[in-house]
């Protein structure tokens, strides 16, 4: 038997099709209720026991590999058979299907996360569900701060305190946890919170949030470096400012604007006749974060930032309804995909 199915397999491996009805005795030949390979199976009950097992693993692979090599050649013929009509009826029809395109917060992310890559941040992730301590403690949020109540968190547990993330920052947490410095990342990813939708607001979103952390950081690193991105995001003659700002996990906290690039700085309505849009929030990591996950304040310092991705697809793009990111209408996602042009 062992001779019938090695000669078998050689035969499987040099046997080619020019028709489906040639396929198809060859498949009689070997697969059919009286085909060679029913009939070894039906010599196996001969065959002493000691040789079973290997014998059944052989027929086995032999069954596979002809069921394999008839799949394959039924897929060519009935492939070169299309292509033939294709040639012969040029009355077919086209293919009216349309294509796909990528979601303008898709475009966005990724026109952020390559201007961070170059200036030397790595891509870090992290779970969409969090834990009291990542999400909040860990960033220095006191137990009574209002980003814990209920209306703002979507729990998943309340004992003990399992929520759907409601920023990236923890990410950073869990860098910084199991990394020393130096550590330069971006945490790009979808937050949850519990917000009415509304034009201005949804309850899911997507963030971008860095962190660099070394010896010797300052405020002006971490200006040069917004600088550099809001002049590669939104054109080199952008400005940017800085206002002071509050974050629990950041000091000092500033918000950052970018000059309308509706008006040119001159004012409007968008920007509310200043010139200026607020496109994220950053500062000084608190030492206490620092210390939190276990680096030594004393010795290493950093900065932080953090975006809305369709903050920025709603300034670059001029959309100023943030529903509409999510209704996957294709003749609002076509607009931004210039893979399609």
């Amino acid at each position: 038997m062992k001779e019938k199915i090695e000669a078998y397999k050689k035969e499987i491996a040099d046997f080619t099709a020019e028709s489906l009805e040639e396929l198809e005795n060859f498949r009689i030949k070997f697969l059919s209720k009286k085909g060679l390979i029913p009939a070894l199976f039906a010599d196996f009950r001969n065959i002493p026991k000691e040789e079973k097992k290997e014998m059944g693993q052989q027929l086995n692979e032999l069954k596979q590999m002809v069921q394999a090599r008839i799949a394959d050649l039924k897929s060519e013929l009935e492939t070169k058979e299309e292509q033939k009509e294709a040639i012969q009826d040029l009355s077919l029809p086209v293919d009216w299907r349309d294509l796909g395109a990528r979601h303008p917060v898709s475009v966005v992310k990724n026109e952020i996360n390559e201007i961070f890559k170059r200036s030397g941040f790595t891509v870090a992730e992290g779970p969409e569900i969090e834990d009291d301590f990542h999400n909040f403690s860990a960033l220095n949020f006191p137990p009574e701060h209002p980003a814990r109540d209920m209306q703002d968190t979507f729990f998943v547990e309340k004992d003990p305190d399992i929520a759907l993330r409601t920023h990236t920052s923890s990410v950073q947490v869990r860098v910084m946890e199991n990394n020393q410095p130096p550590i330069r990342i971006i945490a790009p990813g979808r937050v949850f919170r519990n917000e009415a939708i509304s034009a201005r607001a949804h309850c899911i979103f997507h963030q971008v949030e860095g962190l660099y952390v070394d010896k010797d950081v300052s405020f002006a690193d971490m200006k040069q470096t917004l600088m550099y991105f809001a002049k590669e995001m939104f054109g080199e003659n952008t400005k940017i400012r800085l206002r002071p700002s509050y974050f629990p996990f950041t000091e000092p906290s500033a918000e950052m604007d970018v000059s309308c690039n509706i008006c040119g700085g001159k004012g409007c309505n968008v920007c509310k006749y200043t010139g200026f849009l607020e496109i994220m929030g950053c500062g000084m990591v608190d030492p206490n974060v620092l210390e939190a996950c276990g680096i030594d304040s004393e010795i290493y310092s950093g900065f932080a930032f953090g975006m809305g991705v369709e903050r920025i697809a709603m300034l670059k793009y001029q959309v100023n309804d943030l529903r509409l990111y999510f209704e996957n209408d294709m003749r609002f996602l076509k607009q931004f995909d210039k893979s399609l042009d």
